[in-house]
Formats: C-alpha cells, structure tokens, sequence
C-alpha cells in the first residue's frame, strides 16, 4: 500500500511513527514545507512543495501511485486537498472542504450546533460591522470572547481579561477585523477548565481517543502570548484528573451529535479525525472550538498510547467500516513538552544550531519546524522538538518529560510546569471551587 501523508510537523512525525508500526506491507512518502528528519528517515521519499495546493497535491498522489492520503495540518482541508483527491480516486483521512467548516468557520459550527439541538454552545452572536457590537458586549458584560471567524493559526481568538481588558479594547479589535473584511463572532466566555477530546470517525461510527489538556500560553503559570501549545497531557484512566465520568460522556455525545448533524446537512459523512476543544464548566461540558485534524501536541499523546494498527484505523475510516475495527490505547498516563525558540511566538530566533545528542530516547522525540543548515539541525522559526513522557501516573511522565527536553541544547525554552503535580492539583481544586 502507498501512503501519502501531508505536514511536516511534530504530529506528521507522530502519525508517521504510527504507520510505520503496523504490520501491514507499505510505502511511505511525504509532502512537506521542512525537510523534517524523524518523517524522512520513515519514508521512501519527503518531498518539499506547496501542499495546501489541491492540483498540485493530487499530481503528487498520482505520480507515487497513493491509494491513501492523511492530511495532518488544517490548511491543505480549507483549501479543498480532500475533495481533489478523492475526485482522483484517492482515498483521504481528512474532511471534504465543505465538512471542514468545522474548524474553517466559528460561525459556521455555532450555527450547525444550534441548528441540530446540540447543547454544547454558549450566548453567541455573528458579525460581519461594526452594528450591535457594543450592544452584545454590554449584554453579556466582562465575560466575552472574540473570535476571527476563519482560520488564523490559534492566533485569531481574544478572551477578555487575558487579552482585552474593557469594552474599548474589545471594540478596537473588532474594528481591525471588520476592516480586513473578516467576520468574526462575540461569545459569552466559558469559565472551568479547557480539554481536549478527539475521535476517529468515517461519516457513521466514532472511536474516541484518551482525553487530552492543552497549555497554550507561552510561559509558566499560564501566562503570555497564545502559541501553537506548548505541551500537553493524558491520565492514565484516559480521562482527565478534574473531569468526571459524565463529563467525558457528555464530550463523547457532542462529538458523536455533531458528526451526524454533519451528515444530514450535507449528505455525505465527515471522514477524519473530529476534534472538540472543550470546556468543563459549573454546568457541564460546552464546546469552545472544533479542529478537523489531530491536534499538535494532543497527536503526539495519543499515538504514543495507540495499541491498535494505525494503518487498519485509517483504512476504517476511509471505507466507513470503523465499526470493525478494534481501536485501543494503552492505560498509561502522558506529558509532552515542547522546546520552542528564544523569542517564540512573537520574534523567534531562526536559524540556530540546535543538539539533540543528550536525548536518551529518540523513540519518544519528536520533530516539529526545523531545517539543515550545513549539516546541522537548525531552529525554523515555530514550535522546535517535543517530547513524550510516558508511565503510570501523570507526575512520573513529567519527570521523563522534563528530564528529555531539558537535554536540548540550543536557543530555546520550554515550561517547567506542564504536567507538574502542583499545575495538575491546581486545575483539581480549580474544577472543585466553580461546582
């Protein structure tokens, strides 16, 4: 079997170490924007060139005789990659341009979720001026959010009193996205705790994965500019240490509602991975955001956990016979952790050497931007290396964590804190406090 796989990134790295796991007979190759090491010493070929070019992707796929193509990043689905390759014959893990909307447009998804009963959204309203904007903030008062209604690479979204600090702040960034020709909706902002919860889906049937929390703020304490996610972590029951049973239902349910809201309004199935961004709130789960991919880092989480043959999960959603497919992660606890540049996400350093020698296991580092710049590994300019600690409990994955990415050497920084027992207790008696 020849296997596409679309991004060069720390996830296309993950989900290159998954396939290259299965005990099924295949090629690999890649369409990348850096020449990644972990994916090209995986692959028959890695191939730098434009990937969020539908024509030039599907050219691609016909030339190396793909039968299966995974798209990692988001991009390559905005721009209709799925629906280029599938019209060749190819076979995709990957929403069509149309289904993708549910990441490509907050608008679109608010709508969908209310459309189809689906009781995951908060107050929200959709603007394309600057009419009724002050009206709705003074409504819902100091506790908003703004969001860009397309994609803007985890950068578009400003929460009030992290980001904006009174209704003039709120009103100026609205004026800068209606003069960029941007629609964008205003939301009541969601208090508890943030989570993840992604599932493999083939239109009809959904295999959840273990849940994951993110850390988006570029330092310690949560603090700082927003960034890609600095690092992430699981439990070992694949739930979350202040979430409880009825909270990962109730995730399951919105995730499986949406899905086949996504299927009725379109007829036809959202093949791929459905990933909800979630908030545990006083009330209950809510829905802050779809992603139409796995996330970066929540892939690098789950793959590290998947016992089940990645290549047979795949074919399962592309075939819409997931139903059949055994689909089990190990029942261990995660942290990754990211090594990110000096001056990361605002100014990087880019460019500079970077060593990775003092790493004791490369089976758990993975690459994300990065280059070779006269035979040396070198910084690209966006999140670096991550790695993945894995054991019994959350506390001894950070220390794995912690001690391997504190090994690189280079302009870099990363946050002691993720996955830490005094971050984890904080979330703990965060969740205990709002219920």
């Amino acid at each position: 079997m020849t296997i596409l796989l679309i991004g060069s990134g720390a996830r296309e790295h993950a989900i290159a170490r998954a396939l290259d796991r299965s005990s099924q007979n295949k090629s690999i190759y890649c369409l990348a924007s850096n020449m990644n090491p972990g994916i090209a010493e995986l692959c028959v070929e890695i191939t730098i060139d434009n990937f969020n070019d539908p024509e030039l992707v599907s050219s691609y796929a016909s030339e190396i005789g793909a039968t299966l193509t995974i798209i990692g990043p988001e991009n390559p689905l905005a721009e209709g990659v799925a629906d280029a390759l599938w019209n060749n014959g190819v076979k995709v893990v990957g929403p069509k341009k149309t289904l993708a909307q549910i990441e490509t447009s907050k608008s679109f998804t608010r709508d969908l979720l209310t459309e189809y009963n689906i009781p995951a959204c908060p107050k929200y309203k959709t603007f394309l001026a600057l009419d009724g904007v002050a009206e709705f903030l003074s409504n819902l008062e100091e506790d908003y959010v703004i969001k860009y209604d397309g994609l803007a690479g985890g950068k578009g979204v400003k929460v009030a009193g992290d980001h904006l600090n009174s209704h003039e702040e709120a009103l100026a960034y609205c004026r800068e996205l209606v003069d960029r020709g941007g629609k964008f909706v205003i939301e009541e902002k969601l208090i508890g705790q943030e989570f993840s919860l992604m599932s493999f889906c083939d239109g009809e049937t959904l295999k959840h994965m273990p849940a994951v929390q993110d850390h988006k703020r570029a330092y310690e304490g949560d603090i700082g500019p927003n960034t890609g996610g600095m690092g992430t972590y699981s439990d070992a029951d694949h739930s979350l240490p202040f979430l409880t049973d009825e909270n990962i239902i109730q995730a399951h349910e919105i995730n499986n509602a949406t899905a086949k809201a996504l299927k009725d309004k379109f007829g036809d199935g959202y093949k791929g991975i459905l990933y909800g961004g979630f908030m545990t709130t006083a009330d209950g789960v809510k829905l802050i955001e779809y992603n139409a991919r796995l996330g970066d880092p929540e892939a690098m989480n789950v793959l590290s956990l998947l016992e089940s043959d990645f290549i047979a999960i795949c074919q399962g959603i592309v075939d819409e016979t997931l139903d059949k497919v055994d689909v089990q992660f190990a029942d261990q606890a995660t942290v990754c952790k990211y090594a990110v540049p000096k001056g990361y996400p605002d100014n990087p350093i880019k460019g500079e050497p970077i060593d990775i020698s003092n790493i004791e296991n490369l089976e758990r580092l993975f690459y994300a931007s990065v280059d070779f710049k006269d035979g040396q590994l070198v910084e690209a300019g966006s999140r670096t290396v991550a790695v993945v600690g894995t054991a019994n409990t959350i506390s001894k994955a950070e220390k794995i964590a912690e001690k391997e990415i504190s090994a690189v050497e280079g302009p870099l920084f990363h946050r002691n804190d993720i996955g830490t027992d005094e971050l984890v207790q904080k979330r703990v008696q965060h969740m205990e406090s709002l219920r």
